[in-house]
């Protein structure tokens, strides 16, 4: 069966560009012909969400999206394409219903523009923008640590920002926020690998690994995390008492749970489960049961991860179900 678009936009995590210029292109040839033919209008909309979906980065795709809905008359639909930003730059969509009561027809675009502008979606353009001022990128900071940003599209954005926060030396601040987006959104596979390289360049093979497995877990057609101890074997050939070792599984489990703790809300606690592999442990997977049941799909995907690492029967599978659970939110 063919992946549908979503499908598709979430595994492979970063924008496509060229489609999206392409299905803008389309709209505004469509946007044009609507002067002549209304119906045009029709494929104009469907154009412009397509460009929206295959970039969302890209300011443009959504100027076109909303002039079309001007065109149309449709300001709910103006207060939903601002409500998706809002979501994506990790804004808090309730403050639009302050404007419930203005006419999106005339302000519907000076929204937009100012919430580009104080916003960039582009990663560079927003570096350059907050990098001037060390208030903002210390409010940034911590509004990554508060904010909701399970949505795998501002997911992404947020990783490429932090990456920008990284290049600039700022390294445990980016190790230590990527983990948070990480927490909200593990099936972000280039998030993990970028994390695992940063700790490849620092030493910490270790933490390298545990990062590059992730990453594969999530999406094994690119093997880091195989390539990773490949790297590590030729390193070690002939300049060590004994091969190198992945983590054990203490380790791995470790990890696991500081993840779960990241992805629980501050007002939650994280339940103590205690995984027994020689029993049918029907504790653990209540837990992961009663966790998936509130929406806490990625507690429950590092708890089922710790579970798969201490060798519990059922887990694996139950790791693939809440992954995909998760990419289908």
């Amino acid at each position: 069966m063919a992946e549908s678009l979503k499908d598709i936009a979430v595994k492979l995590q970063h924008p496509r560009r060229s489609l999206g210029n392409r299905h803008r292109s389309q709209a505004e040839k469509f946007l044009e012909l609507s002067a002549a033919d209304s119906q045009n209008l029709k494929w104009a909309e469907q154009s412009a969400r397509q460009a929206v979906l295959h970039d969302f980065t890209n300011p443009n795709n959504w100027r076109v999206l909303v002039r079309i809905k001007l065109e149309t008359g449709d300001d709910t639909g103006i207060q939903a394409v601002l409500n998706e930003l809002f979501i994506i730059l990790g804004r808090d969509p309730e403050q639009l219903s302050q404007l419930n009561d203005i006419d999106m027809s005339e302000s519907g675009s000076g929204i937009l523009e100012a919430a580009l502008a104080a916003d960039p979606l582009d990663p560079d353009q927003w570096w350059g923008v907050i990098s001037a001022n060390e208030d903002s990128l210390f409010t940034f900071m911590e509004r990554v640590r508060i904010l909701d940003l399970s949505d795998y599209r501002a997911n992404t954005l947020f990783s490429r920002r932090l990456e920008r926060l990284r290049d600039s030396g700022r390294e445990d601040e980016y190790l230590e926020l990527a983990r948070v987006l990480l927490a909200q959104r593990p099936s972000n596979h280039e998030s993990w690998a970028e994390l695992g390289r940063m700790h490849e360049r620092r030493g910490e093979h270790d933490q390298a690994w545990l990062c590059y497995d992730q990453a594969q877990i999530n999406f094994p057609e690119i093997p880091v995390r195989d390539q990773f101890r490949k790297r590590m074997e030729s390193k070690m050939d002939g300049r060590s008492p004994g091969p190198w070792k992945a983590p054990e599984v203490t380790q791995r489990v470790q990890f696991l749970e500081r993840m779960q703790q990241l992805a629980t809300p501050s007002f939650e606690e994280v339940a103590e489960v205690e995984l027994n592999v020689d029993a049918a442990a029907p504790d653990v997977f209540e837990e992961v049961s009663r966790l998936r049941s509130c929406g806490r799909s990625s507690e429950a995907f590092f708890l089922a991860r710790r579970m798969a690492a201490e060798g519990i029967e059922g887990a694996l599978k139950l790791v693939n179900e809440i992954r995909d659970e998760i990419n289908d939110a």
